[in-house]
């Protein structure tokens, strides 16, 4: 049998593409809904991937504000139907992402996303943004009836990528995609430009990167033979 391209799975927001002001654009608008005041988006950057439910319930815990279920369905809901008509807003991909891409899949690799965000938003974004064909697979939360950080979700996306993930490395900016990764047993990269509330050099990923210009194929290339060897 021929052996299997190697595999790249991305995380989505926070990794691949900034998507932090919509997010806490689509909060604030949540908020407002309630008479509440605008958060302060460099507060809540590093909270940004987490979604909007726990965005919300982070800002009423910061102002001891009661939140009831009801509430805060309600301000989900605002949030989503917010967010959903303003795809692809000002998110852009981090700067040299396409690049990167680019260069990986011109070695030989197989790229795939593996992202809790839900699945109709994240195919939206990333054709919006041009980049769904640099994906053999796209895999949001309720492409499976499991999600980050069980491991199930990053063997499924690689294995629908027609990977193989003792072949595959994972990249990701928080301690979702790291504990995942290791649960997995598949080497993880760590972006230090995501959205984490702590250094991701202390969440123990396989190696951290600054920018994308370190995502090099020898690089992927070495993870997969030490994970391997």
């Amino acid at each position: 049998m021929d052996e299997k391209s190697p595999t790249i799975v991305f995380d989505l927001d926070g990794t691949l593409v900034d998507t932090a002001d919509d997010l806490i654009a689509s909060l604030n608008h949540a908020l407002a809904a309630q008479g509440m005041r605008r958060v302060d988006p460099s507060w809540l950057r590093p909270y940004a991937g987490h979604g909007g439910r726990a965005m919300i319930e982070r800002v009423y815990a910061a102002e001891r504000l009661a939140l009831s279920p009801g509430l805060l369905d309600a301000l989900v809901k605002g949030f989503l139907d917010h967010y959903s008509g303003s795809i692809p807003g000002v998110s852009r991909p981090f700067p040299g992402a396409v690049e990167s891409l680019e260069r990986l899949a011109d070695a030989g690799f197989r790229l795939a996303v593996c992202t809790n965000k839900p699945q109709d938003y994240s195919d939206r974004l990333l054709a919006a943004l041009g980049l769904t064909r640099h994906f053999a697979a796209i895999c949001g939360a309720d492409a499976f009836t499991f999600r980050k950080p069980d491991p199930r979700h990053l063997v499924e996306t690689i294995l629908r990528a027609d990977g193989d993930p003792d072949r595959s490395v994972m990249v990701g900016d928080s301690r979702t995609d790291v504990d995942t990764a290791r649960a997995a047993g598949i080497p993880v990269i760590a972006v230090a430009f995501g959205y984490s509330d702590v250094r991701v050099h202390d969440l123990g990923p396989s190696v951290v990167i600054a920018d994308f210009g370190e995502l090099t194929p020898d690089l992927a290339r070495r993870l997969i033979s030490a994970a391997t060897g």
